[in-house]
């Protein structure tokens, strides 16, 4: 059975008034009665709850809120701060910490605003405590851990133990057990030190649980037994319940059923007296337990459900759990197996909702809450089957509870197979695409380099012959001054020509990449662009000194930003442009920036352009990275990042 009801760690304020915090309660009443409406009196009112708060919950409650009202009435801070501290306390021995977390709360909010970092700290660590009963575990952590580091090391010894403690409980939810052991031994080695009773009862019943978490059962129950003996004699019933609690939980593991009566009826009397629905609810389950061992199967039903409304009057998730889990025990006890299964899938269905109800929660400790859960109702499904004769009825319901899991597993395993399938094919289009545009952008370099070794060798050559033809018959020839004329502007539209030819060809491959590489090449073609006097385009180069790029690769990054000036020109209406790039270890960044008009980067999406698109596929191709930013009148800047280069 999960042991869901933990001892909560909070700092009760002692109350002291002049002496008489040990003085009988007909002493304190009295001088309540005579008291004058002041300070004093609201200390009064909390001295007299304190006497109440781990016998009479509900009494303690009346004084504290008398206590409350007056502090309020006379604007005494203190005593304010005070009644929601105590009002915490109480409420926490009652299992109400959607209450307790409210008090707390507020506790934070005055403490923040004067500053007190005691308090800061100690409403921090119960908050963390309150969001760890009510399973958010994530929250718990975050807040548990932040209030512990504010209180540490500041010298305020009468609360180390309480904060080792929280500490402990803490970690012992997260199923960390050897941690919490280590800080449960340091809680109980302080509380003996300052002789606090209360707060050793409590370190005790909680480094109990952390023993029972490894298994040492021995160790457990001596710790519960010390943890009762001291919860008796200070009279601190909430402490004796939960103790009996644990001691049950020992029993059911040890088969030791006989005793859990014994316990279990106590611990309902007890949590009846203090109004504590979350212990009651630990108490019932306990009785139905041992009525499931006597085969009492009306009894054991009857309690299992009661326990089951308490859980969810009080929004207990993980008594609502366990409660489920035991009628499911039950019933497939009665060899009613329709209801032992809808108990079964509606204990899921509450493990569910706790999950989907705190999605902040650490993964790791929910998995680790549904574990415990799982492995105890085993426990407790091997300890019915123990008790009974009729071996094959529950081999029957075995068999059905392992289809299901199997089937489960089985549709899990597809559907991780399907997944690892389709993500594979993904990998294979994706392999696919990138090899088609290698292709494609390896063919047109070479084509590219094909026509402008044809322009610049065949063309090129038959020109320049022609050329040197016609200087040769310049001197033979007699002509008139309008042939003269005519014959020198077709030798200047020749020039022209083979100029146009040499300029194809050099941007088709230019011939400084070949020779000298990347950097020289892009100085060259920004320093073109510039004697055109179509742009004032600036170059720097950062790290390409003596740096061999591959040629593929080379290449493709000179077109992307020959793509990229050619669209500044077309489209930017802009005068200048700056032409960047870097080598950094294995990373190669491009920029290409400019002043002009600039325009909305959404029309990239479903532009149809071949410029663009083809940008985009040689990005792609050398598996790079492409930001474009832009905005109307604000320029645009296009930012490329390559890797393992």
């Amino acid at each position: 059975m999960r042991k869901f009801l933990l001892i909560i760690i909070f700092f009760s304020t002692p109350v002291v008034f002049f002496g008489q915090h040990n003085s009988g309660k007909d002493s304190l009443l009295h001088l309540l009665a005579i008291a004058k409406t002041d300070t004093t009196k609201a200390n009064l009112y909390f001295a007299v709850s304190e006497l109440y708060e781990n016998s009479a919950p509900d009494s303690a409650r009346y004084y504290i809120a008398k206590g409350g009202d007056l502090s309020k009435q006379l604007n005494y801070k203190k005593g304010i701060l005070k009644s929601y501290r105590m009002f915490a306390y109480v409420l926490s021995f009652q299992s109400k910490f959607d209450s307790v977390l409210y008090y707390n709360k507020l506790v934070l909010d005055i403490a923040r605003k004067d500053k007190d970092s005691f308090n800061i700290g100690v409403s921090l660590f119960n908050i963390g405590t309150a969001y760890r009963f009510m399973s958010e575990l994530d929250s718990a952590v975050q807040y548990t851990l932040e209030g512990s580091r504010i209180l540490d090391g500041k010298g305020y010894y009468n609360i180390e133990s309480t904060v080792n403690d929280g500490l402990q409980s803490l970690y012992m939810t997260l199923g960390q057990y050897d941690k919490a052991i280590e800080y449960g031994n340091k809680a109980v080695s302080l509380a003996r030190k300052i002789n606090d009773k209360g707060q050793l009862a409590n370190a005790l019943s909680n480094l109990g649980l952390s023993y029972a978490g490894l298994d040492k059962l021995a160790d457990a129950k001596k710790l519960f037994n010390e943890a009762i003996a001291i919860a008796k004699t200070d009279e601190n019933k909430s402490l004796e319940a939960v103790g009996l609690n644990n001691l049950s939980d020992i029993a059911i593991k040890e088969g030791n059923f006989e005793i859990l009566q014994t316990y279990g009826e106590r611990s309902v009397q007890l949590a009846g007296e203090m109004g504590d629905d979350g212990t009651m609810v630990g108490a019932k389950l306990v009785l139905a337990v041992y009525h499931l061992s006597k085969r009492n199967y009306v009894q054991a039903q009857s309690l299992a459900n009661e326990a089951l409304q308490l859980a969810q009057k009080q929004n207990l998730l993980e008594g609502r759990s366990t409660s489920l889990g035991m009628l499911s025990n039950i019933a497939f006890a009665m060899q009613d197996y329709k209801k032992g299964f809808q108990y079964f899938y509606e204990r899921d269905d509450a493990q569910a909702k706790a999950f989907n109800e705190s999605m902040q929660q650490k993964e790791v400790a929910t998995r680790i809450k549904y574990e415990t859960e799982k492995k105890d109702n085993q426990i407790l499904l091997q300890q019915v089957q123990i008790q009974k004769k009729n071996t094959l009825n529950y081999l029957l319901m075995g068999g059905a509870v392992a289809l299901v899991i199997i089937s489960l597993l089985a549709y899990r395993t597809l559907k991780q197979k399907q997944k690892l399938q389709q993500q594979r094919i993904n990998e294979l289009e994706t392999e696919r695409q990138l090899t088609a545009t290698e292709a494609v952008l390896k063919g047109e370099e070479q084509e590219r380099t094909r026509l402008a070794k044809d322009l610049h060798d065949g063309l090129g050559g038959m020109l320049s012959g022609i050329k040197y033809s016609f200087n040769t018959m310049r001197g033979n020839l007699v002509m008139t001054p309008d042939n003269a004329q005519a014959f020198e502007r077709s030798m200047d539209m020749l020039d022209s020509s083979i100029k146009e030819m040499r300029r194809v060809a050099h941007n088709m491959m230019p011939e400084a990449l070949v020779k000298f590489g990347l950097d020289t090449a892009l100085k060259d073609f920004c320093a073109d662009i510039n004697n055109s006097g179509a742009l004032q385009v600036s170059y720097q180069s950062i790290g390409l000194e003596n740096v061999m790029i591959d040629q593929t690769v080379a290449i493709t990054i000179y077109r992307i930003v020959q793509e990229l000036i050619n669209n500044t020109m077309k489209h930017a209406a802009a005068k200048t442009a700056v032409v960047q790039v870097s080598k950094t270890n294995n990373q190669l960044t491009v920029t290409v920036e400019d002043d002009g008009k600039g325009f909305d980067t959404a029309i990239l999406n479903r532009s149809g352009g071949i410029g663009w698109s083809n940008i985009q596929n040689r990005v792609e191709f050398l598996k790079g990275n492409l930001d474009v930013q832009s905005g109307k009148e604000k320029g645009t800047s296009v930012h490329i990042e390559i890797n393992n280069l």
